[in-house]
């Protein structure tokens, strides 16, 4: 890869996406797009409204057009706010963490568009599961103010100053003329991020009452596309139905369940076969438990003229009830695939799979008639056998009760009025992720999901991880959590992660689990740049200085390191070594996934050490070279020793 003489500067502020859709359209339609001038007089690419609204016409448009989709005020200004970029990072915080240099999962402190913003370029199309657990828009709730302008720019520019323009909650009472507007507002452009971040084969899951369900489920719909809703679950969580309610005491919440694509079959996976279902596997052999099913198809529009293939006789043994293709001295019974009043059907397998799984065949006698079926065992392929979940949960074991319980088992006391309980969350992570997965959660509150999560690969064997989002908001006063010292719930959700995790590693798990309860907290802070970073252009003559020292006093090299990650899109769980070379402080990160110097004065023995790692990205800061013929030197020496690692400048 070739490099400029200057060393190409990170960004060091989140994508913008609105460029980013802009060069989507531009490759579906080139006319559509052209370059404009903005306010401050700099080209960028923008869309031919008009132009585009005609390409995708089947006729001349002459004006806004009647069409289903579902408004309020403040939609455009929330999509606005979704892709429009801010210089903020997530800063180490070690103290916090658990198991900061093994961990793979992550806990993000701080405003979730922003925390969301922030993944994108690490995240981008890996995680499988997202789920989340909103606040209820009841009128009693907060709902989050975020702050939109009318230009990206301006937009960056005010997220590079003070947190007062985020990490704010406003509430939300049912008297606001807005009440529905603000809530719809927070949950779209948070959905328009998420979407970005789901796999091919992505699932997201949302707990929602019935006050805004029936809206969750449009925006939805046009964010994920109409085909990719799949359900409304109905959760019973309170049995005995809520004494409060108008004429009818609610005993359930739905979880709306929307994938990536709904052609997709590994979007979402079956529930393991339990209780009534596992007792229908009540014979076994050599290979376990099993249950018979019947060979024959019983939907009659498969028959002998719509598969023929499928229609020709089997012969079994009067012995031990095996099948046979063909007709000898010991298979004698002659059985076809015709019902018991004489009507045609067919098989379920070809010819070709009896003779290759003839050991799963068995027939037996009954009132003088002869049937085939097949055996079907509980455990296959070293797992339980699994049935598609079905659209209404009644388990126990899910209602709010047991989600309280799994919270004061920890801590001692309810310190959280209405957790999710565990096992309703172990269901839902098991139908929407696997082993390896990422399971995202960016309403953590107590963090319900991480504690379920861990639970479940403990039991399982299995090594999913999750990323858990949570804004560091004020527990209530007077509430159990402030009286047990906790000011926030950030705060009370990291403890009960640090909990549940001793608890399981105390207790007895699958030998197979990697024991991973740990997680790394980063914090959403203001970028660890100065102002004059990002727009040099209004500098005065008295911020020359600053121009050397772009860097905030406050921050450490590690918190460079992370924004760098961030910038660059780098797995933010790797592990990381600091080292001490040649008198400068060096991060490896995964060894040589990328390495960085953020020491003023580098030496050119140290840059050819570092070149000849041959790391795939290698960043130092402008402090880091005395003289513009220094930087040059470095671009030579990683020519000469690692012509493919890229390198950057901060």
């Amino acid at each position: 890869m070739a490099h400029s003489q200057d060393n190409e500067k990170l960004k060091m502020h989140s994508p913008d996406l609105t460029q980013d859709n802009i060069a989507k359209i531009r490759e579906l339609f080139p006319g559509c797009v052209t370059e404009a001038k903005d306010d401050n007089g700099k080209l960028r690419l923008a869309v031919d409204f008009d132009q585009l609204r005609q390409e995708l016409s089947g006729s001349i448009v002459e004006g806004p057009q009647e069409r289903y989709r579902l408004d309020w005020p403040g939609k455009r200004g929330a999509l606005l706010a979704a892709n429009a970029p801010i210089a903020k990072t997530l800063r180490p915080c070690k103290e916090e963490s658990v198991n900061f240099d093994a961990t793979k999962n992550l806990f993000i402190e701080g405003d979730n568009l922003e925390a969301l913003k922030l993944l994108q370029e690490t995240y981008l199309g890996k995680i499988k599961m997202i789920y989340i657990d909103p606040p209820y828009n009841t009128g009693n709730d907060f709902v989050y103010n975020d702050k939109f302008v009318e230009s990206s720019d301006v937009y960056l520019e005010a997220s590079n100053q003070t947190d007062e323009f985020g990490n704010r909650l406003v509430a939300n009472m049912a008297s606001n003329g807005r009440f529905h507007s603000d809530w719809l507002s927070m949950m779209y452009s948070r959905l328009v991020l998420s979407k970005r971040l789901l796999t091919p084969d992505g699932a997201v899951l949302i707990s929602i009452d019935d006050n805004e369900a029936s809206s969750l489920i449009k925006i939805g719909k046009e964010v994920f596309g109409e085909e990719n809703f799949v359900a409304q679950l109905a959760v019973q969580l309170n049995p005995r139905g809520r004494h409060l309610d108008r004429f009818i005491a609610n005993t359930h919440e739905s979880v709306l369940v929307f994938v990536r694509d709904g052609l997709n079959s590994k979007c979402i996976g079956g529930l393991e076969k339990e209780g009534r279902m596992a007792d229908e596997y009540n014979r076994s052999d050599e290979n376990g438990a099993f249950r018979l099913l019947g060979l024959r198809n019983r939907n009659q529009a498969f028959n002998p003229t719509t598969r023929p293939n499928l229609y020709y006789p089997l012969y079994v043994c009067e012995k031990n009830g095996k099948v046979s293709l063909s007709e000898d001295e010991e298979f004698t019974v002659e059985v076809w695939p015709d019902t018991p009043d004489g009507v045609k059907t067919c098989w379920t397998w070809g010819k070709e799979k009896v003779l290759k799984e003839n050991n799963s065949l068995l027939a037996e006698e009954s009132k003088g008639e002869w049937r085939v079926f097949r055996k079907d065992y509980l455990n296959k392929d070293g797992s339980v056998a699994k049935t598609m979940a079905k659209s209404l949960w009644t388990d126990k074991e899910i209602t709010n009760d047991y989600g309280r319980s799994a919270v004061k088992e920890l801590f001692g006391n309810p310190v959280m009025d209405f957790p999710k309980s565990p096992a309703l969350l172990k269901k839902l992570i098991k139908i929407g992720s696997e082993d390896g997965d990422i399971v995202l959660d960016f309403f953590a509150g107590s963090s319900s999901t991480a504690h379920a999560l861990l639970e479940l690969n403990a039991a399982e064997g299995l090594n999913r991880r999750f990323i858990m989002i949570q804004l560091p908001e004020a527990t209530a006063d007077g509430s159990t959590a402030r009286s047990e010292g906790y000011t926030t719930i950030a705060e009370l959700s990291k403890e009960r992660i640090r909990r549940a995790g001793n608890k399981l590693l105390e207790g007895k798990c699958h030998p197979d689990w990697g024991r991973d309860v740990g997680f790394r907290v980063l914090k959403v802070a203001t970028s660890n740049m100065k102002d004059v970073y990002y727009d040099v252009s209004e500098a005065q003559q008295s911020d020359l200085i600053d121009k050397v020292e772009n860097v905030k006093e406050d921050r450490s090299s590690e918190d460079l390191l992370f924004q760098v990650l961030i910038d660059w899109g780098v797995d933010l769980t790797l592990p990381i070594c600091m080292e001490s070379q040649n008198g400068h402080t060096v991060f490896y990160v995964d060894e040589n996934a990328l390495v960085a110097c953020f020491d003023p004065n580098v030496n050119e023995s140290l840059i050819e050490t570092l070149a000849q790692c041959q790391p795939i990205r290698a960043v130092f800061r402008e402090l880091s070279f005395s003289s513009d013929s220094q930087k040059i030197n470095v671009t030579q020496l990683f020519k000469q020793y690692s012509p493919h690692t890229e390198v950057k400048v901060i």
